[in-house]
């Protein structure tokens, strides 16, 4: 089954396990904080003990990295806090070495985490998508109107990674102290994220602390928000982002995916005809404009 709806969620008064999959080695403790059972991703936070080490090796999922505190050594180069790793499936990485114990939240996408040593690639790794950055001073923050519908201002970002197919993508953002926005969101996609500082507040879900995550599905209502600290996370989506805004807080998944196929509908309508359902009752509901389309009945 695809991953649950999870929010608000605070990982830290979760203890850690110690990580037992073949491979990893000792040293190496997770919190799981969600996983699709059918596939085995998952998303964890990962705690390294000092001393630990890997030697070169590859997963068969394709893994994200973030060093949330610490540092880890790869090779002769070490990465401190707030380096972010997209490390291809097949790809082989230099022996992996933590001096000094850290912590950092792991993404293995499409598949459950594996380590197979080698030194080699796979054949068929994809070598060039290899991308390491340090996103505290390699990229510069960009304004949250970058997704347009737009938050309201005070919300920045950074972006990671791009998916040019699917437009998922993994992102720093911030609320800047004293932000609020106050209407409802929901998206097509799912949307994940994790508190690396600060405390956020959600009118649904309440505080989303230090520590704070949540994995949730297409079409959940959120919103109203603020920060009257600011905060700094990470966050991730499966597809593209958009910003479907209203301001009532009772409506379902069902009525919100309704909405955002009326949307389609109205602004796209020559592909909408073309994926309706084949037996022509394409007129789904949107609760903002109830009477639009009441008397159409294009079966074409």
């Amino acid at each position: 089954m695809p991953r649950p709806h999870i929010e608000p969620y605070d990982e830290r008064p979760a203890p850690f396990k110690r990580m037992t999959l073949p491979g990893f080695g000792k040293g190496m403790h997770y919190k799981m904080l969600s996983m699709d059972t059918d596939t085995g991703a998952c998303s964890l936070l990962v705690k390294f003990e000092s001393g630990y080490k890997l030697p070169p090796g590859m997963s068969y999922s394709e893994l994200e990295m973030f060093v949330v505190s610490g540092a880890v050594t790869y090779g002769d180069i070490t990465y401190g806090e707030g380096h972010y790793f997209l490390i291809p499936p097949g790809v082989s990485m230099p022996q992996m070495t933590v001096k000094r114990g850290a912590k950092v939240i792991m993404f293995y996408n499409y598949g459950e985490p594996s380590f197979i040593p080698s030194d080699e690639d796979h054949p068929l790794a994809e070598r060039h998508r290899l991308s390491i950055i340090n996103s505290m001073e390699d990229i510069a923050w960009m304004p949250g109107n970058r997704i347009v519908p737009s938050v309201a201002s005070g919300c920045m970002l950074k972006l990671l990674k791009y998916d040019i197919h699917t437009e998922a993508h993994t992102f720093l953002y911030c609320m800047t102290p004293g932000f609020s926005q106050d209407n409802i969101s929901y998206h097509d996609c799912c949307e994940e994220s994790y508190h690396i500082w600060g405390t956020s507040w959600m009118m649904q879900f309440g505080d989303l602390p230090t520590g704070g995550y949540f994995w949730r599905p297409p079409y959940i209502n959120h919103g109203a928000f603020a920060s009257k600290n600011g905060i700094i996370a990470i966050g991730r989506t499966d597809a593209h982002l958009h910003n479907y805004f209203h301001h009532n807080p009772w409506t379902n998944p069902k009525e919100n995916a309704d909405r955002a196929a009326a949307r389609l509908r109205r602004i796209r309508p020559s592909l909408y005809k073309w994926i309706r359902s084949p037996d022509g009752h394409n007129h789904f509901t949107d609760f903002e404009y109830p009477h639009y389309h009441d008397h159409d009945h294009d079966h074409g």
